[in-house]
């Protein structure tokens, strides 16, 4: 299975994906990088800004647009 496929398959299971999801679950270093990959597929996939409630850190999270 490819990081693309793994990166579709998990965004359907899970609604969304992280850069920690893609590091931890996938050892998926670029994210960024692949989700460029699947927009230029064709794939419709939009950046959601977030923030940690505990640390506000800030991340992003991609899905699939609705």
């Amino acid at each position: 299975m490819t990081q693309n496929s793994k990166i579709i398959a998990h965004i359907k299971k899970a609604g969304g994906i992280t850069q920690r999801d893609a590091l931890l679950d996938y050892s998926i270093q670029s994210l960024t990088r692949r989700i460029t990959e699947l927009r230029d597929a064709g794939h419709d996939i939009v950046s959601v800004d977030k923030k940690h409630p505990t640390t506000n850190q800030k991340y992003t999270e991609y899905r699939f647009a609705a």
